[in-house]
């Protein structure tokens, strides 16, 4: 099976999700159902350190590529989740060229980065460090949100950073940043979202969306828009709709029920 490194790189479809539950049953779960990764969120959840690294090994021993959500880009934090293990990381509110390659720097180890070298989970505690000093240079994945409308602007340099495999939208951040948040279909947003577009298609850069709502329709629309690194939906929403869904299904059937 190819790394997802390289189907970002020949700008393949892959499907993964988000996980803002702090359990390892949640993890395990979404990993088994077959997504192709999953991104452990650390900027809208509760979830600490700790338990991301216990996230990342369950995803990973079930075979997905484990991901995480920074809350900020933070060479500190991108640097201790790296050490925990995550193959790479999505930087959020990344709006210009310098802020893509201080993300690059804060993964990657000289010569390409400047992140500090330890021994902890990822270099298999020490035992394997030569090993993770030759993947991470090669292997390991950095995507940035394009999530603000300076971010659309500046596009074009932030797609040149050689070592950015790929940017996702952050639909809901966006349209804030142009002041209707959560109105997709608005004619500023809708405007935004083309120029990307144009653009990721004339760089040859894979790009990405985050849909929201859990419904298999919404992310094949974004499928034949182009988009090829697809999140589909979270966890909290998978759980709470299909309850929502299943009791009005069955509040519909048993509400005249005289018996």
């Amino acid at each position: 099976m190819n790394s997802l490194k390289s189907q970002l790189r020949n700008r393949n479809l892959t499907i993964g999700s988000w996980i803002t539950i702090g359990h390892t049953s949640i993890a395990e779960i979404m990993a088994k159902a077959g997504f192709d990764w999953l991104t452990v969120d650390m900027e809208h959840s509760a979830i600490t350190l700790h338990q991301a690294q216990q996230l990342i090994q369950v995803i990973e021993l079930a075979g997905v590529t484990p991901l995480v959500r920074v809350g900020s880009n933070d060479s500190s934090l991108i640097k201790r989740v790296m050490d925990a293990g995550a193959h790479g990381v999505i930087i959020p509110m990344v709006n210009d060229r310098k802020e893509a390659e201080a993300a690059v720097r804060a993964v990657k180890y000289p010569p390409i980065g400047t992140r500090g070298v330890g021994l902890a989970r990822a270099q298999g505690y020490g035992a394997t460090f030569e090993e993770y000093k030759k993947w991470v240079n090669s292997e390991s994945i950095v995507i940035v949100q394009i999530e603000h409308i300076k971010a659309v602007e500046n596009l074009e340099d932030i797609l040149k950073v050689e070592e950015v495999d790929a940017f996702i939208i952050g639909p809901y951040d966006l349209s804030g940043s142009l002041g209707v948040p959560g109105q997709f279909d608005h004619p500023d947003v809708i405007a935004a979202l083309k120029e990307v577009k144009e653009i990721s298609r004339r760089l040859k850069k894979t790009s990405g969306f985050h849909v929201i709502p859990p419904r298999p329709e919404a992310v094949l629309e974004k499928y034949v828009e182009g988009y090829r690194f697809l999140a589909y939906s979270l966890d909290i929403l998978f759980l709470g709709e299909s309850c929502r869904e299943g009791l009005e299904e069955l509040r519909k059937k048993t509400t005249n029920d005289k018996s």
